[in-house]
């Protein structure tokens, strides 16, 4: 396996790569990477109304999985290029850019996938928790949601670290799966993800005429996803610059 120094090491590059990628490059692979969390989400919401949270949570880390392995890009793992930043490969401007194009990518290929499931039927039966577990979501406390997404990040972006130690494609699915099982079976908040679960949530609502009270986009927006992504932030970018300060290559 690569060391915690060669990870930091490795990664100001990787961060580096990740800033100056063609934006519609990375605009394409962060839709990719939405889907893939979104197929994650769909199966995680069928899987844990069959069988219980603990099946759900589970089944989950295939997105990462996927996310990982096909080489796309997810926002919530990006918050690590602080590291790159720490090391001044490069500027917070190219930073912050990056993240709101893979942010805005997410979000179109999760929005895509929770659509094409609700209407094509694909949840069945099973279209009332899809509802259940979005009118939950918009109902969490603001300062509650920003912590829940601290936590949830700090495990995403420890999953992302401990899979650039294996040096083996399944290797890297060991290690990051339990970070991402241990976030969903506490109920901690991913920004990405909700970014499917609400809309189709909402989605569902429409189609079959479910009770939905407060579930609206512009909740999905205010109460869930702003509270969730500056979380998801503080914890993944908080993380990276931990794990920078204590494995800092030397100069």
């Amino acid at each position: 396996m690569n060391t915690p120094k060669e990870i930091a090491a490795s990664y100001v590059e990787t961060g580096y790569n990740k800033a100056t990628m063609p934006k519609g490059r990375m605009f394409l692979l962060a839709v990719l990477a939405g889907a893939f969390i979104a197929f994650a989400g769909a199966a995680s919401t069928i899987g844990s109304a069959a069988a219980g949270k603990l099946a759900g949570a589970c089944i989950f880390p295939a997105g990462l999985a996927m996310v990982v392995i096909v080489g796309s890009e997810l926002f919530t793992g990006n918050n690590l290029m602080v590291i790159s930043l720490w090391e001044k490969r490069i500027t917070p401007g190219q930073m912050l850019l990056a993240w709101a194009v893979v942010y805005i990518g997410n979000f179109a290929g999760s929005l895509l996938i929770a659509a094409l499931a609700v209407y094509g039927g694909a949840f069945g039966a099973w279209y009332e928790p899809l509802v259940a577990t979005a009118v939950t979501k918009v109902s969490i406390p603001f300062g509650e949601a920003v912590m829940r997404g601290v936590l949830c990040n700090i495990l995403v972006c420890a999953a992302v670290w401990m899979g650039m130690a294996a040096k083996d494609a399944g290797g890297k699915v060991i290690c990051l799966y339990f970070p991402v099982m241990v976030f969903v079976l506490c109920g901690y908040e991913h920004s990405i993800a909700n970014m499917f679960f609400i809309p189709a949530g909402l989605f569902a609502a429409g189609r079959y005429g479910a009770a939905a009270e407060g579930l609206t986009w512009g909740a999905m927006f205010l109460k869930n996803l702003l509270p969730v992504t500056l979380g998801n932030i503080l914890g993944g970018a908080g993380l990276g610059t931990v794990l920078w300060a204590v494995n800092r290559p030397k100069k």
